[in-house]
Formats: C-alpha cells, sequence, structure tokens
C-alpha cells in the first residue's frame, strides 16, 4: 500500500469556533521512498485568520482570498488520497478539521487508515519533547527551512521522521542482498552476511611455516 504524509494550516485550533482550513500538503510514499506525486494548494477559508495562527504560518487574510475554495478542490484531493495509507503528525487535529470541511459539503468523512507520529513518538520516547522540530533534532534532520510552518515543507520533514520512527532509516532496493538471504535461510540453515575473504598462496605458506616453527620449538623445549 502506498502511503500519504499529510499536513494542513488553518485558521485556528478549534473546528467549533468555526476555524478553517488555509493549506493541504501532500507528499505520496512508495515503499518509504518519495515519488513524484505531490498535492498541495492554499485554500481560501472564507473567514478571518486568527492573531495565533498567522504567527504559525504567516497566510494574509488577503493573500487567502484570492486562492480556491476547499469545494474546489475537494474531489481532486480525494482522488489523491484514495486508498491510502495516511502519515500525520497529530492526526485528530487533521482529520479533524477535513472532516468538517467535508461535512460542511455534505461528503463523507475520511476512511482511510491512519497512522499518528505523534502517538508513535510518544510511544518510543515518553517524557521527551515529542514536537516536530524536536523530533528533526533528536534524528539529525535539517529543519533550517521550517522558519514558518507550510504544509509542504512539514510534509517532507515529516516522511524522514517517520522513517526513522518505524526504525527503516534510509530505504534501499539491494535485491542481491535479498536473494543472499533467501539461498541461505534454506533448510533452517543459520545465515551469516560476513564476506568470506580467503588466504592467498602466500599467506597459507607463512602460515605452515609458522606452525613448523612453532612445533620445533616446542618439541626441543
Amino acid at each position: 500500500m502506498k502511503e500519504v504524509v499529510l499536513d494542513t494550516e488553518t485558521t485556528g485550533i478549534s473546528v467549533k469556533e468555526g476555524h478553517r482550513i488555509v493549506e493541504i500538503g501532500c507528499i505520496e510514499l512508495d515503499n518509504l521512498i518519495p515519488t513524484k506525486n505531490k498535492f498541495h494548494c492554499y485554500l481560501n477559508p472564507e473567514r478571518k485568520v486568527s492573531e495565533k495562527a498567522f504567527e504559525v504560518h504567516g497566510y494574509s487574510d488577503d493573500f487567502l482570498s484570492k486562492q480556491k475554495k476547499f469545494n474546489e478542490v475537494v474531489d481532486e484531493f480525494l482522488d489523491f488520497i484514495f486508498d491510502k495509507k495516511l502519515i500525520i503528525h497529530n492526526a485528530e487535529f487533521d482529520i479533524g478539521h477535513l472532516n468538517h470541511e467535508l461535512q460542511l459539503l455534505g461528503k463523507k468523512k475520511i476512511s482511510n487508515k491512519v497512522v499518528d507520529t505523534l502517538i508513535l513518538a510518544r510511544d518510543k520516547f515518553p517524557g521527551s519533547s515529542i514536537s516536530l522540530d524536536a523530533l528533526c533534532k533528536r534524528y539529525r534532520i535539517d529543519n533550517s527551512k521550517r522558519v514558518q510552518h507550510t504544509a509542504l515543507i512539514d510534509c517532507d520533514l515529516l516522511a524522514k521522521v517517520y522513517i526513522n520512527l518505524i526504525d527503516q532509516k534510509e530505504p534501499t532496493l539491494d535485491f542481491q542482498q535479498k536473494e543472499e538471504k533467501n539461498q541461505a535461510s534454506q533448510n533452517g540453515n543459520i545465515l551469516y552476511l560476513k564476506k568470506v575473504i580467503k588466504p592467498t598462496d602466500e599467506e597459507l605458506k607463512k602460515h605452515k611455516d609458522f606452525l613448523k616453527r612453532d612445533l620445533k620449538k616446542n618439541f626441543f623445549n
């Protein structure tokens, strides 16, 4: 199953207070490797951005008023995430806002399988800071471009954090090693992946000479 790293920015925290989405960013992963498929849009929330939200993402009311409305991009967005696992940091927030937008249009709620990296991080590092910035610092991921929260930058960082959280490090396409593992694991044999280096003829001769000298030494002493 392909995965989609997803992030949103909003006019404020609570949908109960009528806050809306102003940006959606999605990056597709295939076997943990980012593909060229991305979905990104700014949205006209049809309301003012709260001061706190503006401090976070910096999108002004004037800028957002010129963007498309959610009903104009919803079908493209749903097609992009269809049948894919969603990777989200603090999924309750993003899914809550997305479902609110869908509800306003009379559409069904998101039913995708969701992996919340906030929960993964909380289980893995109990008692530690688990913000996206903190996790980037822990895993030595360069987040210097994250001056403000923007959906695509956050998705890119979260994709790298996610790979580390599930202990995959860097994904590889080492088919030769996989084949060696399959062959070595037949008949219940123990697998050793260390490379075997055979001694040269000269090394074998020196080894025999050493054994002869050692034998004479022990015999006459």
